[in-house]
């Protein structure tokens, strides 16, 4: 009797400490995910700064007179795929042609008249997704370019802040993450599910939590 009754006994502790080995393993699964996101997102800054600085150092007034001279911003963002591609080594037969459908961190789909919307989307050979997009603000205090990168290509979550991210391309070469600027407030309510994801670009790089 008393062996049995520890049979049961042990058997209903397997089954509780199994519940909570559940419980806990997609909560670390995600984190773990994002975090490799969030790493891949730094190697991206790093490596768009090297890009944009060589740009810099080999760009000449043709191609500063093209950029003002455009007829409308499709002509622009072209002009500025063209400088990049060979820098990430992307060519016009790596645009995207599967349905993709951004989201932001709340959950709400990124529209076609948003401002964070990218029309235009190229497949890299390491399977990032990147897009392009004009804004036409030629002051040396407002970007002229959004860029924005997909970490993970067409696998979901395809969502801002989560493996989803983007840079302001400036009139002068410089570079900074979405969100950069932004007071810090701004930055955890944005960076929330109750945000748009956008400003987690800057957020998550200076060590913000996407959980708080």
């Amino acid at each position: 009797m008393k062996k049995r009754f520890w049979k049961v006994e042990y058997s209903i502790t397997i089954f509780v400490i199994f519940s909570i080995c559940l419980m806990f393993v997609p909560t670390g699964f995600i984190t773990t995910r994002e975090a490799a996101y969030i790493s891949l997102w730094n190697e991206t800054i790093n490596k768009m700064e090297y890009v944009f600085s060589a740009m810099n150092a080999h760009a000449d007034a043709d191609i500063a007179k093209g950029l003002r001279n455009a007829k409308d911003e499709k002509s622009r963002e072209q002009i500025m795929m063209t400088l990049v591609k060979p820098y990430l080594r992307i060519s016009e037969s790596n645009s995207l042609k599967k349905k993709y459908t951004l989201h932001y961190l709340n959950s709400s789909v990124v529209k076609p008249e948003d401002r964070y919307y990218f029309d235009k989307l190229y497949l890299t050979r390491n399977n990032k997704i990147i897009g392009i997009k004009d804004i036409k603000d030629e002051d040396l205090y407002h970007p002229v370019f959004l860029m924005m990168f997909d970490m993970n290509g067409l696998r979901g979550p395809n969502t801002w802040g989560k493996d989803v991210f983007g840079l302001n391309i400036f009139i002068d070469g410089n570079i900074t993450p979405l969100g950069s600027g932004w007071k810090l407030d701004d930055l955890k309510s944005d960076c929330s599910d109750s945000g748009t994801g956008v400003a987690c670009s800057y957020y998550l790089r200076i060590g913000g939590n996407l959980n708080e």
